[in-house]
């Protein structure tokens, strides 16, 4: 597999090993838990590696608590991680995966790769209020849901970061309808269609 540089210039030899290691490990245990679909293995790289990392720098500096909301994988929670070991040494991250197997994976990524990160096997609304500064989660669930879930486990100032693919625009208007809250959007740097949403301010209407 070959390695990308583009959107992974400014990060580490030892950040790239860890990225790679973090890699191997996903392709030994995917046939036996489906971490992610077969068909994307070809392009885990962009399609999960770096669509991931671009998150970690829409977040502000010096924030203190990141939470990833159903990790699966670690996309992109794990990728963060690795990157705040390097970049953001302050920063802690939650990663929450209620599915045993997929959290065992988790673990053990982070142990080979000797990154420090909290992995909690609980249901996301059974889990006590996480006050993340920043909420993400890729793939988990509709917007409308995402933001129960924020409304529940996002500090008062904090930011959610959402990656949604071609349907975003949809998922926005109905979540208008049960919430209010401030937005903005980025477009995904590895899918022309897709976009990270940046949403702060989250009440129930």
């Amino acid at each position: 597999m070959s390695l990308p540089v583009t959107g992974l210039e400014d990060v580490s030899r030892e950040t790239l090993a860890r990225l790679e290691s973090y890699a191997a490990t996903l392709l030994k245990w995917n046939p036996r838990i489906n971490l992610v679909a077969p068909a994307t293995l070809d392009t885990l790289w962009t399609r999960h590696i770096l669509d991931s990392a671009q998150l970690f720098k829409l977040a502000d500096d010096g924030v203190n608590h990141w939470a990833d909301l159903g990790s699966g994988g670690g996309f992109p929670g794990l990728v963060v991680a690795i990157l705040a070991a390097e970049k953001a040494p302050q920063l802690r991250v939650t990663l929450v995966e209620s599915d045993q197997r997929k959290a065992t994976f988790l673990r053990t990524v982070l142990r080979e790769t000797g990154v420090t990160a909290d992995v909690r096997s609980e249901r996301i609304e059974a889990l006590e209020p996480l006050n993340a500064q920043v909420l993400s989660a890729r793939a988990l669930a509709p917007l409308p849901k995402l933001l129960e879930f924020a409304s529940r486990h996002l500090a008062e100032d904090g930011i959610a970061l959402f990656q949604k693919g071609a349907t975003w625009q949809k998922e926005i208007a109905a979540a208008r309808e049960m919430w209010q809250f401030d937005l903005t959007t980025q477009g995904s740097l590895t899918d022309a269609d897709a976009v990270v949403l940046k949403i702060g301010a989250v009440h129930h209407v």
